[in-house]
């Protein structure tokens, strides 16, 4: 029995550290792709580039934090799920508000600009989510990093549209709509997280304690 345990827990430690891995290249994948998208939005004037810019900030610093708690109990886990909970739906309201007030501020977007950042941006959301796809199903902490992996997927390919829309009607509608995705992309979002994060700080003592003691 004592062997098992011993190999138990090495797996676990192994598998700490795999996680810690995906989560500082995650990390680094998204810090980069919003210095890009920041810049390209402000470039094309596209509210939508500039939302995804934003979101890979959020992330960013999701993954900083998530590495931060990475190993501790799991209220500790749940308690940094809640706030990036939180802060996903705030992010989801800013960017609402931001998609209503370019529907009559805004300029024209330029297309050939969003599809190729979108593009991009894309190819690195992608990979990410692939890389922490095994990790869909753990805690809200690591709930939490898959669904705005996933999330962030989804709006780009959504981007890589609205540039073929903007391009095609010669309006900034599929720029606004997408914006206006994103916003319901991080508010459905915020609202898994914060629901898993709840439920898991208000579990039993007795269920906290056990799962405690497996993290040690």
């Amino acid at each position: 029995m004592a062997g098992c345990g011993s190999c138990c827990a090495e797996t676990a430690r192994i598998e700490d550290a795999r996680w810690r891995r995906a989560l500082a290249i995650a990390l680094a994948i998204n810090a980069t792709m919003f210095a890009i998208e920041i810049v390209a939005g402000v470039a094309a004037s596209s509210a939508a580039l500039k939302a995804d810019a934003l979101d890979f900030l959020g992330d960013s610093a999701n993954y900083a934090i998530s590495l931060g708690v990475a190993g501790m109990a799991l209220t500790w886990r749940a308690r940094a799920a809640l706030a990036k909970g939180a802060t996903i739906f705030g992010f989801g309201l800013w960017v609402l508000a931001s998609t209503v007030w370019s529907i009559g501020h805004g300029g024209l977007p330029r297309p050939e600009a969003m599809g190729a950042v979108g593009l991009l941006a894309l190819i690195a959301n992608g990979g990410v989510a692939l890389m922490l796809y095994r990790y869909r199903s753990g805690d809200a902490n690591m709930r939490s990093v898959w669904i705005c992996s996933r999330n962030d997927a989804i709006g780009n390919a959504a981007v890589i549209l609205a540039a073929l829309g903007v391009f095609g009607t010669g309006t900034a509608w599929p720029d606004l709509l997408v914006a206006g995705t994103m916003a319901t992309l991080g508010l459905w979002g915020g609202a898994q997280i914060l629901r898993q994060a709840w439920r898991e700080l208000h579990a039993p003592p007795l269920a906290l304690s056990v799962e405690q003691m497996l993290d040690a």
